[in-house]
């Protein structure tokens, strides 16, 4: 019987696998941890033999509580901009250049001189930047991105991506294509995936999957999405106006839209996710101003001794440091967290509402953006479980604001396979 799918969630530092059933429940999860990439000077590589190992060592430890013949789809998600170099049979002749791995200053300068403002491919730590250092690597005939590598392990294609790993790498969701203007950059288009959409099944698990995962022969292989997508299909989020805000030691917001956003003067711009869009964006507010003043268990304690009832009245900007990027972009904004109350209780209230409020900021700027109207928020981080913070944010966004099961990425892209076969694949 066929009844589950599993989600591969592939990061640098591990590897997660979770097993769902067709009411997308999780019936097993499993993980293996990986060793840190090599730093060298402004380098940063992982050998992708070692994310291999991870795999494998994930996918036994999965079989120990569930039965792998019951899989009926498997897809798989990675870290956004990670990307390796293969042969002509999908083996790797490169180290996997992670997604904040520098580019040299010539490609990146090639980059700058050609691309559109809005595309994702900016700064010095640029995937197309980076894959134009790889294309000059011996023995390369493709570039393809961490999530397409694993994924090859069961379907035996090395030669396809989906449109939300491709994103970074300069291809444009709006046309469905890899645009003109790369071919300008010196990257050569040849080299690059075919892109297909994000939860499309791409084959059945080969022969060497079967043997060496105990994953059965009519299984389908789908294509997945980035972890940031993955976690955000986690929560269940689905709906134009759903939106995920993750509270921790940054302030990051997604919201579902029916149409892109694109402002890359504020670092937001959208992945392509079936008919949605994902749109977000970064503040450096969150849970690292107030590491600032407070210890955890202070702010347990101290949360207990808010009345929300009473809003402090101060109008607080918390930022740990000089310099904010979205939803006001100026590297020069100083903290404004003055004045100090005498009395911790209310210092750590004007705190969370000043986060909240720069929340709400954050949501009103993508709506201006052209975002849909906010309907609810579900809250994933270490900021989720502190139920006085949740009201207070309530408040400011006006919306419910709800936590949720699992922000497990494995989960999320679990849910995209299991949504791209349906129901009536399973036996």
């Amino acid at each position: 019987m066929s009844d589950l799918v599993l989600g591969i969630d592939v990061g640098t530092s591990g590897v997660r696998v979770a097993a769902i059933d067709q009411a997308a429940q999780v019936v097993a999860f499993a993980a293996s941890a990986m060793p840190a990439a090599v730093r060298d000077g402004d380098r940063i590589t992982q050998a992708p033999a070692v994310w291999d190992r991870a795999l494998d060592d994930a996918m036994r430890r999965l079989a120990s509580d569930v039965d792998l013949a019951r899989v009926a789809a498997i897809a798989v998600d990675g870290t956004s901009g990670t990307l390796l170099g293969i042969d002509d049979r999908g083996t790797p002749v490169t180290a996997g250049s992670l997604y904040n791995d520098r580019a040299d200053e010539a490609s990146v300068a090639a980059v700058e001189r050609v691309a559109s403002a809005g595309a994702a491919v900016h700064g010095v730590t640029s995937p197309l930047a980076r894959a134009m250092r790889l294309q000059r690597e011996e023995s390369v005939v493709k570039i393809i991105h961490q999530a397409d590598w694993i994924a090859g392990q069961f379907s035996g294609r090395f030669d396809v991506s989906d449109e939300s790993n491709a994103l970074k790498t300069g291809y444009d969701p709006v046309s469905r294509a890899w645009p003109e203007w790369i071919a300008a950059t010196g990257a050569e288009l040849r080299r690059l995936p075919a892109v297909v959409p994000a939860g499309t099944v791409i084959g059945q698990v080969s022969s060497a999957a079967v043997q060496r995962f105990g994953v059965p022969a009519g299984a389908v292989v789908v294509t997945g999405a980035t972890d940031g997508c993955a976690a955000f299909l986690a929560t269940g989020a689905d709906k134009p106006g759903d939106a995920v805000t993750s509270l921790g030691s940054t302030l990051v917001l997604k919201l579902a839209s029916e149409q892109p956003l694109f402002a890359p003067e504020y670092g937001i711009y959208s992945h392509r996710i079936g008919n949605l869009w994902l749109a977000g964006g970064a503040s450096n507010t969150g849970g690292a101003v107030l590491a600032q003043f407070f210890t955890a268990d202070e702010i347990r304690d101290t949360s207990a001794r808010i009345d929300t009832k009473s809003p402090t009245g101060l109008d607080y900007y918390p930022l740990p440091s000089r310099g904010e990027r979205f939803p006001i972009n100026d590297p020069m904004l100083e903290p404004r967290m003055t004045p100090r109350p005498t009395d911790a209780t209310v210092f750590l209230q004007a705190l969370f509402e000043g986060i909240a409020k720069v929340e709400a900021l954050g949501y009103r700027r993508l709506a201006e953006l052209g975002g849909p109207r906010l309907n609810r928020v579900t809250t994933v981080g270490g900021g989720a479980a502190n139920e006085v913070w949740s009201r207070i944010r309530e408040t400011a966004l006006g919306v419910p604001v709800l936590t949720c099961g699992s922000d497990e990425a494995a989960v999320g892209v679990a849910r995209l396979a299991l949504r791209a076969i349906g129901a009536q694949a399973f036996s």
